[in-house]
């Protein structure tokens, strides 16, 4: 199968990250599902939920493994399982309201109390003044209580301190957790004493409805002397892991064990917890089993309870995974591990048409030759070919020419990523996408009126000028002796009105005299064959910002183009500048600007984005003059590909993001589309019957 492991990476001994995945522990769970005979894509959580649906679109895996815990809130544990649901994707372990619920631990334990599980008795506390109910009589609560937080795992903010015996320090300790984790903290009795734990394997032990045998975890004896209060806390989680180790079976007698396996398998039915989950259970010194709480996403660190116990089923450390594979797989009806045939989704990899034009020519530092400017060399081309081959996907290549209807017409393809520039004339961007429309085909990127809208520098400065987004003065010259309009003020700038690649635009395009223009203007109209976009220069600090997505684009980090020339009164990013950068531009990422200024144009960015109908991905040009106006220049939907050179590319870097993730992610809109094209393709014969009957 094709597996997603999803997860958020602990890349620090911070407590914040103390419930995320090691490096190793990931390396571990892939290298075990990838021995099992799967496909594993590793998809890392962190970053806006947006990248990890655009990444789990591109890759459209026949399972999700989930660990990912979520970053905050109090549902969090909750957040990514609702998302594959949305997405519709199948994934392990619970459910979002069983992670919700799981990670409240109050709740859980009043939830319980109904079908008679015991736990401690224990008070909520959200505020300090709280505090005063804990402590009277009324509360029926003994001392020592511990203090821990309500919604966090890992023993995360729990420590010898957080065990209280005197009444008068409690207000200090509660203070102190509620400063750390405001959402609230549990105050419990503290129970005497053995810690158990009893794995969930849904699959495994079967008779036992998955409930694998109690472990224990063993402390050193030098450890051990250092402590008041035997308690698995944050220390020696997290540091002195080394001076604990697992002990299966759990020395107790038979029959703890099995009043702990017949609790944990009552409260794994009332929770509804699958596939895999944990329960901590204390044996107080009173004979009693006591709830403490329950894990629906446990650790799968090699070495931890599950994986211990489950040798005694006979399980190896792949044969765990396996396990929950299975149950995940039972569960959800992907019967043989394949898709369920209800799903609107084509099995296995798609085969991604890939449209193009490929660089033949090149363009001079001077402007000459520059008629393939727009064009991909092959080597951006076998990059996108492998990034989008990286998700699994078959590429077939279709060469933009006068034979591509024929060619996309004899070989069928599920979508198309598209980067063809299209040959002649101001709809030139917009013949592929069209194409692609007659024949049915989804698409990645904007479709053909937004691709020739965009193209127009003239009609795009309309267009966003309707919706109040600021831009230079400008007029359209068709023969360039046009009378110009009386708010146009020198200095001007000259250029083609449809090109890109910064075609056209050079050091002496600004012009400063009705002489100088003329002339601009004449010679540009003759060489390109179309009219010239004469607009006011705006002197000031050039930006651009890279989009990706459809409805609600996200707007990545802009960047500055500085220019290096400090005698260059009137710089440009000309064509001449990007062809031979290293020495006279730097990019800055993010700008040396306030936060206030970037937030303004990634508003403005999505705004015009909007505007303009783009989709998938589109990068905006803007200029800032010395009172920090922003002005919008024009709207890239095609932009550049080419690894570590093109200005989309390079943004997305620094916003954390690598090659292989942005092709991802502008794929995913064409998988989107496919998905829902296929979907109403298999609901249109049933609404026929409906209506019919």
């Amino acid at each position: 199968m094709r597996i997603a492991l999803t997860h958020n990476l602990r890349l620090s001994s911070s407590e914040d990250e103390a419930e995320f995945d090691t490096p190793e522990t990931i390396a571990a769970i892939a290298g075990g599902l990838e021995r099992l005979g799967h496909r594993v894509e590793r998809v890392e959580v962190s970053g806006p939920a947006s990248l990890t649906a655009a990444r789990l679109e591109a890759y459209a895996p026949d399972l999700i493994f989930n660990t990912a815990e979520g970053r905050r809130g109090r549902f969090r544990e909750a957040f990514f399982p609702a998302l594959f649901d949305e997405l519709g994707f199948p994934y392990t372990g619970s459910d979002a309201w069983v992670n919700a619920v799981t990670l409240d631990k109050q709740l859980t334990k009043l939830m319980l109390r109904e079908h008679g599980i015991v736990s401690p008795r224990g008070v909520l506390v959200e505020e300090i003044g709280q505090v005063q109910q804990v402590v009277r009589a009324e509360t029926g609560l003994k001392f020592p209580v511990i203090v821990k937080p309500n919604y966090e795992g890992s023993s995360k903010g729990i420590t010898q301190d957080s065990v209280v015996e005197d009444p008068a320090r409690l207000k200090d300790v509660v203070a102190r957790a509620l400063a750390k984790f405001p959402s609230g903290v549990l105050v419990e009795e503290y129970i005497v004493g053995h810690d158990l734990t009893v794995p969930l394997l849904e699959a495994a032990a079967k008779d036992r409805g998955g409930v694998l045998t109690p472990v224990e975890y063993l402390i050193d004896e030098a450890e051990l002397q250092k402590r008041k209060f035997h308690i698995y806390d944050y220390d020696l989680k997290s540091v002195a892991y080394d001076a604990v180790r697992v002990r299966a079976p759990a020395q107790l007698p038979p029959t703890v064990l099995e009043a702990a396996q017949r609790t944990c398998r009552a409260v794994f039915q009332a929770l509804g917890c699958r596939d895999l989950s944990r329960i901590d259970l204390r044996y107080g010194d009173d004979g009693e089993l006591y709830f403490l709480e329950i894990n629906a996403l446990p650790s799968l660190e090699p070495g931890a309870g599950i994986f211990i116990s489950a040798e005694l089923e006979g399980l190896t450390f792949d044969g765990v995974l396996g396990k929950i594979i299975e149950s995940a797989c039972v569960r959800q009806g992907l019967t043989d591990l394949r898709r369920r045939q209800s799903r609107p989704v084509k099995k296995g990899p798609l085969k991604v048409g890939f449209t193009f034009n490929v660089k033949r020519v090149k363009a001079q530092v001077d402007g000459t030759h520059d008629e393939e400017a727009e064009y991909d060399p092959p080597k951006t081309l076998q990059a996108i070919r492998e990034a989008i081959a990286s998700f699994g996907h078959e590429v077939i290549d279709f060469e933009c020419s006068a034979d591509l209807p024929y060619l996309l017409q004899a070989t069928p393809v599920d979508v198309v990523f598209n980067m063809a520039e299209g040959f002649r004339g101001r709809n030139r961007e917009a013949l592929v996408p069209a194409l692609l429309e007659l024949l049915d085909i989804p698409y990645s990127g904007s479709d053909p009126a937004a691709l020739s809208i965009a193209l127009d520098k003239g009609l795009a400065k309309r267009m966003v000028r309707q919706h109040g987004i600021l831009t230079p003065d400008f007029a359209v010259l068709s023969t360039g002796k046009e009378r110009l309009p009386r708010e146009l003020t020198f200095p001007l700038i000259v250029k083609p009105v449809a090109e890109g690649s910064s075609k056209g635009v050079h050091m002496k395009s600004v012009v400063e005299t009705e002489a100088e223009l003329r002339e601009a203007a004449t010679s540009m109209i003759a060489k390109y064959q179309q009219p010239a976009l004469v607009e006011r220069y705006i002197a000031g600090r050039e930006f651009t910002v890279g989009l990706l997505g459809e409805r609600r684009p996200q707007a990545l980090p802009p960047m500055e183009v500085v220019f290096l020339d400090k005698h260059d009164i009137r710089p440009v990013y000309s064509f001449e500048y990007k062809q031979d950068w290293n020495n006279r531009i730097r990019y800055d990422i993010p700008p040396q600007i306030d936060p206030a200024h970037i937030r303004a144009m990634q508003r403005a960015a999505r705004e015009c984005f909007t505007a303009l109908g783009c989709r998938d991905v589109a990068r905006v040009d803007f200029r800032m003059d010395a009172a920090g106006k922003v002005y919008f220049l024009e709207c890239n939907p095609l932009p550049g590909l080419t690894p570590d050179w093109s200005d989309l590319v390079l943004i997305s870097k620094a916003a954390g993001m690598d090659y292989r993730t942005l092709i991802g992610e502008i794929l995913s809109g064409a998988i989107r589309r496919y998905k829902e094209r296929e979907r109403e393709r298999r609901e249109k014969p049933l609404l026929e019957k409906v209506i019919g009957t």
